[in-house]
């Protein structure tokens, strides 16, 4: 698995955040060193990603 993130701004924040979500489902809220760096990945790729606003 690749440590490096690689297109920060192709995803939406929700659509990484999903998969965050779904990391944590999988693990059983218990991270092992390699969903830890898949979590660590994905917030990045996060924190970088177009936020969208609701226009509720």
């Amino acid at each position: 698995m690749s440590t490096t993130v690689e297109s920060l701004s192709e995803r939406s924040a929700a659509e990484v955040n999903e998969e965050i979500r779904a990391l944590w489902l999988r693990s059983g809220g218990i991270l092992s060193v390699e969903q830890r760096e898949e979590y660590q990945r994905l917030v990045l790729e996060w924190a970088s990603a177009p936020q969208r606003e609701n226009a509720a």
